[in-house]
């Protein structure tokens, strides 16, 4: 019972309870999200960190400015016009002669800069605003007037776009006084200066900063054009390595990349030339003895020939799909006589084969022999499984498309994936006698791929297969 009593008493804790944010900020949280509205080049993301920060100084800056020292300059100013205006109206009320009022004008114009000026008898109009009491001041000028002189009077700012005066009309009992006030004795110069050196040091030092953030971005530019060139095979000189620090360490580290790079391609290439001629050497042997046997077993050495055959074949593919095409320098070469020529090759073979080239360059930076492997493997993989093959080519900006059409049985979506994998074979209805060997797409895709493009298989308006082929230029 105590125990309970105990319980009931010792105070509840809530669990404590997180709110999710909002969808707004959750939205912003995205990994990815600033990129949508962030410029796209480093140049302009860099500036933009400059020019915000800038901006906001700036910002601050002014309004500081306006609420502070702009208002109290303009309530000093204010008053000490009002209280000249007011001296000046006080002596007109005890001087009434014209040799007086002359005096008091030329001693306003030369001591207050004011031109003061007396008609007799009018009256202001009612087509402007006149201000009898301070509730109708509408700024500190205005105010300081109305307590200064407690009369009606006007402020006609027309005159200041012209004349830079600003006319102060003021009811008297003899008439209306006229004052022209210029107007740095109602607006404040030390706004434009103000204004001017803030532009001015901005706009300096946004130049400044740009200058210098280009020569770093340039060095990054720089670094992705040779990793660019490298990635499409051509061949790329040593990177100097200028800029900031990270910019030298990510230039070290590309020559060391590349030198790497090209050294075990180097020794690939070394190692598959003395296993070809270490296999090739017995395999002729071979072929000499089958050719020099005679009898009755010409059955036999028929099999055995071609066998032979068909491991030189075999042969010939693994090597060239481990070659690859590293030995090779990109050179200009001019597309349109080279799909000729490849074409041509299987026509004479009896291939039904169309050709359609729109637009392309009369020269292009590219590697012929393993371009032509590349499109000898496609062109041969359709001629093989179809009657009729279609070959278009055209230019899209700086990229060459190319496709290659037949109405062969084609293959299944699901599948196209797979015929680009090393040593695999697709199902039997690709002829599985004349099949090969499973290398012609993987090796077509790797050169594609080595001059920076991209190979993709589809359903093609022919009813087969569709070979895509997009290289950059």
């Amino acid at each position: 019972m105590d125990k309970a009593v105990k319980d009931s008493a010792a105070p509840r804790v809530s669990p404590e309870i997180t709110l999710p944010p909002p969808a707004g900020i959750l939205k912003w949280l995205e990994p990815g999200a600033l990129d949508k509205v962030m410029p796209r080049t480093l140049m302009a993301r860099v500036s933009l960190t400059i020019v915000v920060p800038l901006i906001l100084v700036q910002l601050i800056s002014t309004y500081v400015f306006y609420d502070n020292h702009w208002s109290a300059m303009s309530q000093r100013m204010a008053a000490d016009l009002a209280g000249d205006v007011a001296s000046v109206q006080s002596f007109l009320q005890d001087f009434h002669s014209p040799e007086q009022r002359a005096w008091l004008a030329a001693s306003a114009k030369h001591t207050m800069d004011l031109d003061v000026s007396m008609t007799d008898g009018a009256a202001l109009t009612t087509d402007r605003k006149l201000i009898d009491e301070a509730a109708d001041a509408a700024n500190d000028t205005e105010k300081a007037l109305w307590v200064a002189l407690q009369r009606p009077f006007t402020i006609d700012r027309l005159r200041f776009r012209t004349d830079r005066l600003v006319a102060i009309e003021i009811q008297m009992q003899e008439g209306v006084l006229q004052i022209l006030v210029p107007r740095n004795r109602i607006f404040p110069n030390s706004t434009y200066v103000f204004v001017i050196w803030m532009v001015g040091s901005s706009m300096l030092l946004f130049g400044v900063a740009t200058a210098y953030l280009r020569g770093q971005v340039r060095a990054v530019r720089r670094l992705a054009q040779a990793a660019e060139s490298f990635g499409k095979g051509r061949e790329v000189p040593d990177f100097p390595a200028e800029g900031a620090f990270e910019v030298r360490q990510a230039a070290r580290a590309f020559n060391i990349m590349r030198d790497r790079i090209q050294r075990q391609i180097a020794q690939r290439t070394d190692m598959l030339a003395g296993v070809s001629h270490d296999l090739r050497t017995p395999l002729t042997r071979m072929k000499l003895q089958l050719a020099m046997m005679s009898g009755s077993d010409a059955e036999d050495i028929a099999a055995l020939k071609e066998d032979l055959g068909e491991m030189e074949r075999m042969l010939e593919a693994y090597l060239a799909f481990a070659r690859g095409d590293g030995t090779e320098e990109a050179a200009l070469t001019d597309p349109d006589e080279l799909l000729e020529s490849i074409v041509g090759r299987f026509r004479r073979e009896g291939a039904n084969i169309t050709l359609n080239t729109t637009g392309l360059p009369p020269q292009a930076m590219m590697k012929p022999v393993a371009f032509e492997r590349c499109l000898s493997n496609l062109i041969g993989n359709a001629v093989r499984y179809a009657k009729n093959v279609a070959v278009s080519a055209s230019r899209a900006g700086g990229l060459m498309n190319i496709h290659i059409d037949d109405d062969g049985p084609g293959i299944s979506a699901d599948k196209r994936e797979e015929a680009f994998r090393a040593f695999h074979r697709l199902e039997p209805s690709r002829n599985p006698k004349t099949g090969g060997i499973g290398l012609g797409l993987t090796i077509a895709r790797d050169i594609v791929r080595g001059l920076g493009g991209e190979i993709m298989l589809d359903e093609s308006p022919l009813g087969g297969l569709r070979a895509s082929l997009r290289i950059p230029l």
